[in-house]
């Protein structure tokens, strides 16, 4: 017999779930909305309110499973969602209105794309009837963010958004992490539907790779097993991947006495004070990391994904190595640099199945490989000069450092030189503590994503090392930390130029600085507290460590406006065009122009 149906006095009908007779509400999509949130067990959403998404805003009233963060600016708040997810491992929630409410919030979304960080936007769209017709406030928001998202939604009926919410998660959160966007509009917000607390019906269509094949973890085995100057090559995925990942990457480094190196994104995977490590890699990585590469017979990738910041010229790029790449994105495979043995799979499960298949084995004598990793160290690529007349940035992070390490600290950075010199002199020994845009390179992320990591750490230090330059993209946000009362400190190293424009114009473009003097700047303590935050300039070595610990001690937010030597040069450096070995070291003269097969590769 079917299951039969009775109506129930006005909201509620009975219907059939698994053999079970459950109560259901008749809800309004936007109170679906909500109740899929809170069922997926979301603390905050990060948003800013518009007429497309008022009932949504209307539903999130009073509600005490959520806390809305209201945001100054939609880039702001997909870019505290980063921060939150990066942060805690958690997925980040966006919500924003339609049109330029979307539009605003893209370049956040194409950055989590880019740097694979989980996160559901919700965004606003016209009623059905209109879309498409060019009404107030539409855009596309589907075709316009289909190239940034893992997978996008044009809701039409308010009975599909459970489903939708959860297999948005899923697919957000699971494989290689990403942004999914659901795009809502207005009618469906307001029309009724069946609500109950049932598990959503839907189908299981996203079951990414996590193992990989037994053949080829053997072949893998053995390879490592076998290689006299092996490297560990380490990116985001193993954060992404979670806690135990790194743990597996750290167990596997000391079984094989491999030296490890990272992406930019991959920092605090791997401790940086063990004596295997050799640092960042890449266009200003240090010598022996690039050089350690280059020099390798066996490439072990693990999460990263050969970016171009790191390979320097394709053609010079680790030519006598053999190249294992683990990544759960089989997209990212052989897409740049061809590899010997590819390994699809989620980073822990695999790095899990290589230490099963180990076991007890000896790791090969690496003292001679060592022992070459240490003549590239004497070079002492991060060395910077002394300099009594102004403030060298690289010193102001290493104070910064010194002074906060035994906090463990959270830094998030703009991007820039000084994103570069806290890559390079500040140290992170665990994951989750370290939080930059790495693929999309988006000015502006520093301030909304310390944010976003202040709220999902709430007891932590969180500080934005940022430019004078970047700070100024998203400086609007101070009145976010204002409202919620977030003690996040920012550490502006102030050179009154967009540095790293600066330094390319010097170094190739023989010293034309077109549009790179940042003219008229703020007085950013003056700005401070005009926000109710509190001000510190630094203007003198002799300040800096108090400074610092003023910044540290102050319970609220603060900004401290670090004057730094306004010429400094970030290097180690790879200029576009030159092999990953061909680095520009502090003491080395650079002069001439680029060719212009060179100046593309920018």
């Amino acid at each position: 017999m079917g299951a039969r149906f009775r109506m129930l006095p006005d909201w509620r009908v009975w219907h059939r779930v698994e053999k079970e007779w459950v109560v259901s509400e008749e809800r309004s999509g936007a109170n679906i909305l909500v109740e899929s949130l809170a069922k997926q067990g979301v603390e905050f959403v990060f948003g800013y309110p518009g007429g497309a998404v008022l009932p949504i805003y209307d539903a999130l009233f009073g509600e005490e499973r959520i806390r809305h963060i209201l945001v100054r600016h939609e880039a702001g708040a997909a870019h505290a969602a980063e921060g939150y997810a990066r942060s805690t491992g958690k997925p980040g929630v966006v919500l924003v209105t339609s049109g330029p409410g979307a539009t605003n919030a893209m370049t956040g979304i194409a950055d989590a794309f880019l740097d694979s960080i989980p996160l559901v936007v919700i965004t606003g769209q016209v009623p059905t009837a209109l879309i498409g017709s060019d009404a107030f406030q539409e855009a596309d928001t589907v075709g316009i963010s289909r190239h940034c998202t893992k997978h996008n939604y044009l809701v039409k009926d308010p009975a599909d958004l459970a489903a939708v919410v959860d297999e948005a998660f899923q697919i957000a959160t699971t494989g290689r992490p990403g942004p999914v966007l659901i795009d809502i509009p207005k009618d469906v917000q307001i029309a009724m539907a069946a609500w109950s607390d049932a598990p959503p019906q839907r189908r299981q269509r996203y079951a990414p790779r996590t193992q990989g094949a037994s053949e080829e973890i053997e072949q893998a085995v053995e390879m490592i097993a076998g290689a006299r100057a092996p490297i560990l090559y380490t990116g985001g995925g193993v954060i992404n991947s979670g806690p135990r990942a790194t743990a597996l990457l750290r167990e596997l480094q000391k079984k094989t006495g491999a030296p490890v190196t990272s992406t930019l994104m991959g920092l605090g995977a791997f401790p940086a004070d063990n004596p295997d490590w050799l640092g960042m890699l890449g266009m200003h990585g240090t010598y022996e990391a690039n050089m350690a590469m280059n020099q390798s017979d066996l490439i072990v990738c693990v999460g990263a994904r050969f970016d171009d910041r790191v390979t320097g010229r394709l053609d010079a790029f680790a030519p006598n190595s053999k190249k294992i790449h683990i990544d759960i994105d089989r997209s990212s495979i052989n897409k740049t640099v061809p590899v010997d043995l590819p390994i699809i799979g989620d980073c822990a499960q695999v790095l899990e199945q290589i230490l099963d298949v180990w076991g007890d084995r000896k790791a090969q004598d690496l003292t001679g490989w060592k022992g070459r990793i240490d003549t590239w160290r004497e070079r002492k690529s991060l060395s910077f000069p002394a300099n009594a007349d102004a403030i060298m940035p690289q010193l102001a992070i290493e104070r910064l450092f010194e002074l906060t390490k035994d906090k463990d600290p959270i830094i998030s950075t703009e991007v820039g030189q000084h994103q570069m010199w806290a890559a390079q002199h500040f140290h992170f020994f665990s994951p989750n503590k370290w939080l930059t845009s790495g693929g999309l390179g988006t000015m502006g992320y520093g301030l909304p994503a310390a944010i976003g990591a202040q709220l999902g750490n709430p007891d932590s230090l969180v500080i934005d090392v940022a430019g004078d330059a970047s700070i100024q993209m998203n400086i609007q946000e101070l009145g976010t930390a204002t409202q919620y009362r977030l003690p996040v400190k920012i550490f502006i190293l102030n050179n009154e130029w967009m540095g790293m424009v600066r330094q390319w114009q010097e170094l190739t473009y023989e010293s034309r600085y077109s549009n790179s003097y940042s003219d008229s700047l703020p007085d950013f303590v003056k700005l401070a507290e005009a926000y109710g935050w509190k001000g510190i300039r630094i203007a003198k070595e002799s300040e800096l460590d108090a400074g610092i610990q003023a910044m540290i001690d102050y319970p609220g937010p603060v900004i401290v406006d670090c004057c730094v030597h306004n010429e400094a040069n970030c290097f180690p450096m790879i200029p576009s065009g030159a092999a990953h070995t061909e680095m520009i070291l502090y003491g080395d003269t650079v002069a001439g122009t680029m060719d212009d097969e060179a100046k593309a590769l920018v």
